[in-house]
């Protein structure tokens, strides 16, 4: 695992690493499956009142929390609709400043004042029966509801370990906690009292434990996987691509041969942004306030060129919105993006006041090390069109801030899907949404996109509202607050031995269903 692991607690499940670790420790009320389609985890049945503003849940009996030394006897007890009210209301606690308060923060019912949450907004009617009132519909709400900032955790351990906590986890997952020693590695047990069967009515999940090693080189873990000192790694650098793959996207036969190789289409849109807040300027007419420069720097980027030639077509150019291909609702027909056009930039360039490049400052685009190939290649882009752009590379952490302080007017960043729905995309142009608070990097306003936004959210069929995704993503094009780089791909590759690992669009990784196989076929106990 490259990323750093930060916390065990899914109040706090806001990286990868995080992420992954805690969907083997929780349950929350739904998960995704392979097609991303939200489907019952921890929930029997629901229902949702005719105006779509009251939710209603039946829970599952019979789920247990990990035996613990904060339990009587130190037994796990059974999970009721109070612990969830109970862990929504946390994440929703200020004090608590858990990254995924927004989940509920804007849809939830809120008390007469129309500031504070209501007592309300999450009630337990029963032992085993939770509702949910929202103040506005959200028609992606199941799908907010796999997310591991909603899974369920128990008070006792919350309230005895307190800010330990996210050292010392205790949920209802299909593996308990063993040790982490910090940037070395991290073990998981296999949970005995798990609530999951196969089709066959096996007790999941099928190993006995798992540990994790934490390299934050993606060469190195590479290196380490081809010696067989790893069975699993998800993505590869620069370095080791042309080992694994051709020039065509296609996996080399002799890595193939060798390790099990699986390629899928990930939610993850990479892009340029620019800045278009007038405030953050000292220009009141810089060029990237004006629409033409932003369209010409788009028109003069060649993506398949460059999806080709520096990542052996590993992801897709990003030739339409930005809502990536993936995504249900995605249509090329209804969203026209940017392909590459020299003389079509050119054009622009000189509409706009800045032939040839005439009188354009120097501007700089801020990035990180990791992309440093495709951010040459960028400014070698606009080079032609004769806009000159130095680079200046920060670590992620500084680059994070920068951007949503508006202190970076041309920027890399990503939009990596928390769930399957457009409206995660489109929310990053939405002028409520402006950073640090809120997803709009780039401070994009524009009134009809707005109107778009909030009506999409009052329409309840599912094509009507696909159209509403589609005349938002155009605008944005037309508009050009971003240059769409590419839709991601993500490798997953794993030793020959591994079975049952399973892949979805947004790279989710659950490890209750995978096991070993020793060469004569039979189940070969591992960690």
């Amino acid at each position: 695992m490259a990323e750093g692991l930060t916390s065990l607690d899914p109040a706090f499940a806001r990286n990868q690493a995080n992420i992954w670790a805690t969907n083997q420790l929780y349950n929350g009320l739904f998960e995704l499956d392979d097609n991303l389609a939200p489907v019952p985890s921890l929930v029997e049945s629901w229902e949702v009142s005719e105006n779509r503003l009251v939710y209603t849940f039946k829970l599952k009996h019979e789920i247990f929390f990990h035996d613990n030394d904060v339990f009587p006897n130190k037994k796990g007890r059974e999970v009721t609709a109070e612990d969830f009210v109970y862990s929504f209301n946390r994440i929703m606690d200020d004090k608590v400043a858990s990254p995924g308060k927004w989940v509920f923060y804007d849809k939830v019912l809120l008390k007469s004042d129309g500031k504070s949450f209501s007592d309300s907004a999450f009630k337990a009617l029963d032992s085993h029966t939770l509702r949910i009132n929202l103040r506005r519909p959200f028609p992606a709400f199941l799908m907010l509801l796999t997310m591991p900032y909603t899974y369920v955790v128990p008070k006792e351990a919350v309230e005895k370990y307190a800010k330990e906590f996210g050292t010392h986890p205790v949920g209802t997952g299909p593996f308990k906690f063993d040790k982490w020693a910090q940037n070395t590695s991290l073990v998981l047990l296999k949970n005995t009292q798990y609530w999951k069967k196969d089709e066959n009515l096996v007790q999941l999940p099928y190993l006995d434990a798992v540990q994790v090693s934490f390299i934050p080189d993606k060469n190195q873990a590479f290196s380490q996987f081809t010696k067989g000192d790893l069975d699993f790694i998800s993505g590869i650098e620069e370095g080791s691509k042309d080992i694994v793959l051709n020039r065509d996207g296609s996996i080399k036969q002799e890595f193939s041969s060798k390790y099990e190789v699986i390629k899928s289409a990930y939610l993850n849109t990479e892009f340029i942004g620019f800045q278009l807040d007038s405030t953050k300027y000292t220009n009141k007419k810089h060029p990237f306030l004006d629409r033409r420069v932003r369209q010409a720097m788009n028109f003069a980027v060649n993506r398949r060129d460059m999806v080709t030639f520096l990542r052996n077509k590993l992801g897709i150019p990003g030739e339409d919105g930005i809502v990536p291909p993936v995504m249900p609702s995605f249509d090329s027909s209804k969203v026209v993006g940017y392909n590459f056009d020299l003389a079509r930039a050119q054009g622009l360039m000189k509409e706009a006041g800045y032939a040839n490049g005439q009188n354009f400052p120097e501007v700089t685009l801020y990035t990180n090390p990791n992309h440093r190939d495709i951010s040459e290649y960028l400014l070698k882009a606009w080079k032609e069109i004769g806009i000159t752009v130095k680079l200046e590379e920060n670590n992620v952490a500084t680059l994070q801030e920068m951007i949503d302080n508006g202190k970076a007017s041309l920027f890399r960043a990503s939009w990596l899907g928390d769930y399957p729905d457009a409206e995660n995309y489109l929310a990053m142009f939405y002028s409520k949404n402006f950073t640090p608070a809120g997803p709009n990097k780039t401070h994009f306003h524009n009134k009809s996109y707005d109107d778009f936004f909030e009506s999409v959210m009052l329409e309840d069929d599912g094509f009507k509202r696909y159209e509403i995704y589609h005349a938002m993503d155009a605008l944005a094009m037309h508009e050009a607050p971003v240059i769409v780089l590419y839709y991601d791909e993500v490798l997953r590759l794993a030793s020959k031995k591994v079975k049952g690992l399973s892949i979805n669009a947004m790279n989710n990784l659950h490890l209750e269903r995978v096991d070993f196989v020793s060469k004569n076929g039979e189940t070969e106990v591992k960690k």
